[in-house]
């Protein structure tokens, strides 16, 4: 499946220029996309597509099933008429930075007038036929979001317990009660997958595909969790018996704690894992391929008590292993997926990502510890089934990671590369491209080679992150030059090869 040697950016939607406070689906999106094909770049990775809730993470999302409908362009709703050109105000916002607060806000204003637009118009078949299709997952998610804005954005665990555990007798009413609030939340998604819909189109006739990502574990406060408690390791007052983390590792030395309710594995497989078949379905709906994010999950898990304050007192349990991947294949045929390998892999999980045949992933910023010979190095790498990246999501921009490495790791890069480290980025990046991995894919801010004040995430730290912006001037065509000149070089973006 992974049998083309290809190469692409990493930015989410929410760093694209835009007017409106923070990128979106609009021509900021179509712009990217022209770059992309100018520059000869065949792949475009995102972070989850989800509504964001705390924190603003796209890895603590409302649902796993819906779209962020904060994604969704003004510009193009204006195109459609359901908003006009007075509507549209500008006002003062960071071209830089995404300021969530005032942008949701401003946003949320503009999404309920084209709506209130909309509901002066004639049926729409297209909104009827897409309530139709999603109905599995969108009468839970419209109703969650309605009555979550009715309660004032209170999780779900706090309102009255005839909600909290889906009394139907109360369940009927709200329903009744919060009708228009619901199809409210139902035009948002039907905008945004239309949007993005289209997006995803102009991207495949540029010749581009689209990389997504699903998180491992879903937010507490969900409309997954709060349709489907007994999916989950919780009490009978709906709290979890223990959460998601990660150990102590390279972000942080008393692990990570997520926070996020576990899986009750054993009820999943006594459904034929059919809630992640839905999920993983869902996913592929809307990109070409899908990465897996924290993938020795399914392997082994670090379940911390719930009342723990950090992450170093958990304890690994076992995962549902390969029955998880046998399900889902069983159902959706072979899947074009992405293990995120990283942290600490066990031979188990090594074992389990090669039985499955899965690529995963090499993170460059990782390889240059002169005490070690780090599988993250590319002379190192096993096979060409691996996804090289100069950096995530979750690193310091590679010359922000440069700047704060130690002496001994500076000098090793540049030794390895024959290099001066004063156009680190680049280096990484042609490092990147010229290595056997089959997919190499680059953070726009490496493109661009910016510092850690354009890092994307902090892992560990909960607020803060997630706001990146570039500018239109930013993403210039001596970027395109270069990394159509390293393709072609490396034999990158051509028709697909069969790799040994």
């Amino acid at each position: 499946m992974f049998n083309e040697r290809l190469s692409g950016i990493l930015v989410h939607p929410t760093s694209f220029p835009s007017p409106y406070g923070m990128g979106d689906l609009g021509p900021g999106a179509y712009s990217f996309i022209d770059f992309l094909k100018n520059a000869k770049q065949k792949l475009w990775q995102v972070l989850p597509l989800g509504p964001t809730g705390y924190g603003d993470s796209p890895y603590q999302s409302f649902s796993s099933f819906a779209g962020n409908h904060y994604l969704i362009s003004p510009g193009i709703l204006m195109e459609q008429g359901l908003l006009a050109a007075s509507d549209l105000e500008m006002k003062s916002f960071n071209p830089r930075a995404v300021d969530y607060g005032p942008v949701i806000q401003y946003k949320m204003g503009l999404l309920t007038k084209a709506y209130d637009n909309f509901k002066t118009r004639a049926a729409d078949g297209g909104f009827f036929r897409f309530c139709i299709k999603h109905e599995a997952w969108l009468e839970d998610y419209a109703l969650f979001m309605a009555l979550k804005d009715y309660h004032g954005g209170a999780p779900w665990t706090e309102w009255p317990e005839e909600l909290s555990k889906r009394e139907p007798q109360a369940m009927a009413r709200v329903k009744a009660e919060l009708s228009d609030e619901i199809r409210f939340n139902k035009f948002l998604q039907y905008q945004f997958f239309r949007q993005w819909g289209n997006l995803r189109a102009y991207a495949h006739e540029a010749g581009v595909k689209i990389i997504g990502d699903i998180p491992i574990f879903v937010a507490m406060d969900s409309a997954d969790i709060w349709a489907s408690p007994e999916l989950f390791a919780l009490n009978e007052d709906y709290k979890p018996t223990a959460v998601a983390g990660v150990p102590p590792d390279y972000f942080s030395e008393t692990g990570q704690l997520w926070g996020n309710p576990l899986y009750k594995w054993s009820t999943h497989e006594e459904t034929g894992f059919e809630w992640w078949c839905r999920r993983v379905e869902a996913v592929l709906a809307l990109v070409d391929i899908v990465r897996i994010d924290h993938f020795r999950g399914f392997e082994s898990y670090w379940a911390v008590p719930a009342d723990a304050k950090t992450a170093i007192d958990g304890k690994w349990v076992k995962g549902p292993g390969v029955a998880l991947f046998a399900a889902m294949e069983n159902k959706l045929g072979q899947l074009p997926i992405i293990a995120e390998d990283l942290g600490i892999i066990t031979p188990e999980v090594a074992s389990l990502r090669t039985g499955l045949k899965l690529p995963g992933m090499r993170v460059l910023q990782f390889a240059f510890d002169p005490e070690a010979k780090s599988v993250y190095l590319p002379h190192f790498y096993e096979d060409s089934n691996t996804i090289v990246y100069t950096g995530t999501h979750d690193n310091d921009t590679t010359k922000g990671w440069y700047k704060a490495a130690t002496e001994a790791e500076r000098d090793y890069l540049r030794r390895y590369l024959n290099v001066s480290g004063d156009d680190v980025a680049w280096d990484m990046i042609r490092m990147a491209f010229s290595s056997s991995a089959a997919y190499a894919i680059v953070p726009i801010q490496d493109v661009m080679s910016l510092d850690t004040n354009d890092r994307m995430n902090q892992p560990g730290c909960s607020m803060g992150w997630w706001q990146f912006r570039y500018t239109r001037d930013m993403l210039l065509g001596e970027y395109q030059e270069r990394l159509m000149y390293l393709s072609e070089l490396f034999h990158r973006n051509e028709d697909p090869i069969e790799l040994s």
